[in-house]
């Protein structure tokens, strides 16, 4: 009986120190997350969700700053695995591209470049995807550019309920070939067009399609297309298609509901339009 009474003893020790250990690296890994700075004219929010799985952390990661020529830079991206290694390669390359997004502001194609060839040569991050984003003022309207490293494609949420994904050539994950080219994409936005990026996390199940997730997010992006980002992304996160075995992040940003001054340099020069604050980063 003392044998027994001491083995589960010890066993609901062992437990009371794994969920310490857990809720410890999922702490670790929310502080590694940026909390999103103020964006206008532009309003922003993310969602960060851990796995539901015990023990599993993820690389997942996002990021959105605005830039000195007034446009607005978007990232996500997802290292590969789960563990602190991986939530820490995600600090790192965040940090990086940061960093890299004031210094080399356009195209994002050369900024993920310029980002691969710098991991390759310092670090021995594991691969990555990503896709770079600036959503910036172009003769008196909105215009996304973006380049994808092997990440899923951006969602476009119009203000009139419509949902589509911006399929195109994805390029090759960061950590696979710095030689390869990388594709830019560009699409025009109109005044309060939301730009939707996220993981794979959202929508992958093991019993469905990679397409039938993402048709299932797109619709229910389109049913709460009018919310704001925060609400939006809440929303995505509580509606997801996927299986929740794995982390999931999703940043939304959505363009000033009216359009930006025309300019012969093709941006505002420098004069802050009025808008919303962005929304700060939900738990």
């Amino acid at each position: 009986m003392l044998a027994l009474a001491g083995a589960a003893g010890v066993a609901i020790g062992n437990a009371r120190l794994f969920d310490q250990v857990r809720s410890g690296a999922e702490q670790f890994q929310r502080l590694l997350l940026p909390r999103l700075s103020d964006l206008r004219p532009f309003t922003a929010a993310a969602v960060y969700r851990p796995a539901s799985a015990p023990g599993r952390l993820g690389g997942d990661w996002y990021d959105a700053v605005l830039l000195p020529d007034d446009a607005c830079a978007a990232v996500i991206g997802d290292v590969v695995g789960h563990d602190l290694y991986a939530a820490a390669a995600m600090a790192q390359i965040r940090s990086m591209l940061r960093a890299l997004l004031y210094d080399r502001r356009t195209p994002p194609s050369a900024v993920l470049s310029q980002l691969d060839r710098t991991l390759h040569a310092i670090t021995d991050n594991p691969v990555t995807t990503a896709c770079l984003a600036r959503i910036e003022p172009t003769e008196g309207r909105w215009t996304l550019h973006w380049s994808s490293a092997g990440h899923l494609p951006p969602l476009l949420v119009t203000p009139d309920l419509r949902a589509r994904y911006l399929y195109a050539d994805p390029g090759v994950p960061l950590g696979v070939d710095t030689d390869q080219p990388r594709p830019d994409h560009s699409c025009p936005l109109c005044p309060g067009a939301t730009v939707i990026f996220f993981t794979d996390g959202l929508i992958e199940h093991p019993r469905r399609s990679l397409d039938t997730g993402l048709d299932t997010l797109a619709r229910v992006a389109a049913a709460h297309a009018g919310l704001s980002p925060g609400e939006l992304c809440q929303a995505l996160v509580d509606h997801h298609p996927g299986d929740g075995h794995d982390d999931m992040a999703v940043l939304a940003l959505r363009t000033p509901p009216r359009r930006p001054p025309s300019s012969g340099q093709g941006g505002s020069n420098g004069r802050r339009l009025e808008g919303g604050p962005a929304d700060g980063r939900t738990p």
